[in-house]
C-alpha cells in the first residue's frame, strides 16, 4: 500500500514546517516536516525552502510506509495505512517493530490496536499535549 494525500497532509499538520534545524522534544535536531537529522547530514545556515522539505518528507514516509507494508501481516484500510504511516514516521520503526500496537494488529485486533495509539503520547518520560491530540487524531483515522 502507500500513503494517500489525507495521510500526508496528517504527518504535515502535526510535525509542522521549520526551514531551520531545531531539537524536538525528543531531543533530537529535526529539519523541515520533522526530519530528523543524520549525522553526516548538513543543511545551509540559512535553512531549507518547504519545497526542499517536501521532498526530504516523501523520502522518510516512503521509509516509513516501506516498514508498515513489512510488519503487518493483515489486511489494513487505507485509514488504517495512512494512521500507522504516520504514527511509524514520529515514533521511529524501532518502537514500532516492538510494539503491542503491532502485536494486536497482526493478531487481527484491530480494536485493541487502535486503543494503543494514545500510549505513545510520551517523550523522555513526559506526557505532550501534542501527542495527545496527534495521536487522538490518528486513532481516529485509523477507525474510520
Amino acid at each position: 500500500m502507500q500513503i494517500s494525500e489525507q495521510g500526508i497532509t496528517l504527518i504535515r499538520q502535526f510535525e509542522g514546517f521549520s526551514a531551520t534545524p531545531y531539537l524536538c522534544p525528543a531531543g533530537k535536531l529535526t529539519i523541515g516536516y520533522g526530519h530528523v537529522v543524520r549525522p553526516n547530514e548538513q543543511f545551509p545556515a540559512s535553512g531549507i525552502s518547504e519545497e526542499e522539505a517536501e521532498i526530504i518528507l516523501k523520502q522518510d514516509v516512503n521509509y516509513s510506509q516501506a516498514m508498515v507494508n513489512h510488519c503487518v501481516l493483515t489486511s489494513l484500510t487505507q485509514h488504517q495505512f495512512d494512521a500507522l504511516v504516520s504514527l511509524v514516521y514520529n515514533i521511529g520503526v524501532k518502537a514500532f517493530v516492538n510494539s503491542t500496537l503491532l502485536q494486536y494488529l497482526n493478531e487481527g485486533n484491530t480494536q485493541a490496536a487502535a486503543d494503543e495509539f494514545g500510549h505513545w503520547v510520551y517523550s523522555n518520560g513526559e506526557e505532550l499535549a501534542g501527542l495527545v491530540t496527534r495521536r487522538a487524531a490518528e486513532s481516529k483515522f485509523f477507525k474510520a
